[in-house]
This record gives structure tokens, sequence and C-alpha cells, in this order.
């Protein structure tokens, strides 16, 4: 889960912000801990300990990314990182945003069931013109994820020829949206996405 940003277009802590009685980040959080995920992390960077101690679970493991302001890659990398530090290394890693406050546990779910009906390859969510993340990376790809550098995130990764991918479109549209501006919270709000 990627939550190291300043969240500069917001112009206040966006994972803080409230939503459905929660904030967004908490409801990413939520969602994470209800899915067949076996464990949940959760990159931070700017803010860091003020988000952690709005946070009410103590079921998700943080990860303080240091280089955040290298941009998302920097989260990515943080995380992989981690992960290859654990004596039981994940067979895959799913990433995710804090901002997508409609990407729920049966989406998470879907994604974690099409990845074990098919380890061998990227599950990518289809944003129907190009793929993005929620996304499943099995071991394999690890290294090409620590590799990455930028506020791009692993949108290379996901839209190369190179990369064995099956695309999955979400059944509601709002599914994938992000929430980047003061509009685009303001349309949240008033159940406009």
């Amino acid at each position: 889960m990627l939550a190291a940003g300043s969240a500069s277009r917001m112009g206040k802590t966006k994972q803080l912000l409230w939503f459905q009685n929660s904030t967004l980040l908490q409801n990413t959080i939520s969602q994470g801990l209800v899915s067949k995920a076996k464990n949940v992390y959760c990159v931070l960077g700017a803010n860091s300990e003020t988000i952690k101690n709005q946070v009410t679970s103590n079921q998700v493991t943080f990860i303080d990314n240091v280089n955040w302001k290298e941009g998302l890659s920097s989260s990515i990398v943080a995380g992989i990182n981690y992960v290859l530090s654990l004596e039981n290394i994940p067979d895959a890693v799913l990433i995710m945003l804090a901002d997508q406050p409609f990407v729920d546990s049966d989406y998470l779910d879907l994604l974690m069931d099409t990845y074990h009906a098919n380890s061998d390859r990227v599950i990518a969510s289809d944003y129907v013109n190009k793929n993005g993340v929620p996304a499943i990376f099995p071991k394999k790809h690890f290294n090409s994820l620590l590799k990455l550098n930028g506020d791009k995130g692993a949108k290379t990764l996901l839209n190369s020829d190179v990369t064995n991918i099956l695309s999955i479109l979400p059944t509601h549209k709002k599914t994938l949206i992000d929430i980047d501006s003061p509009d685009d919270y303001k349309e949240l709000l008033k159940g406009r996405l």
C-alpha cells in the first residue's frame, strides 16, 4: 500500500482526508485487512508520524520510505526491499494506492484469485487504454521493481511487451478512480464519482 507522498496537488495530508466515517488511508487499510491478503504493509514518507497516529489498526506493518521525495517508485523500492528482508519472502506482492477509495476487498480478492490461477503472470488493473495498479507482481519481477525510479511507479513495467501481463477490468467504472485534487475530493464527498 503506497501512501508516502506529500499530496502537493491536494494541499493537505490526503491520506487523512475523511471518507465514510474513516480516512482515505484507513479505508484502504481496512479493505486490505479483510481481503485474502496474508499481510498488509503500508509505505509512508511525508507526515509519517502524524499518519501513523491516526491509523486504528495494529495489524498493518508500516515501512518508512526516507526517499519519498524521489517519487512513487521509491515507495515501491522501499516496500520490495522490506519484503526481501523477511525470513519468508512472499511469492508475490500486490501493489495498491491509498487514494483509490473504491478499491474494495472484493476487487483485491479477484486480483488474488486470478493470480493464484496464473501465478507466472503479472496481474494488472485494466484502465482500458493502459494497465495500472492495483497489480500483483510474482517474485521473479521483484528485481525489476527494485530498478524503478521517478514518479511513474510501476507503469512502465505494467505497459511493456516484456512483462507477461493479465489485465483485469473492474466490474464498476468507479473502482479505479483516484483522488488527486481538491475538486476530486469535493466530487467524492458529494457522491458524484
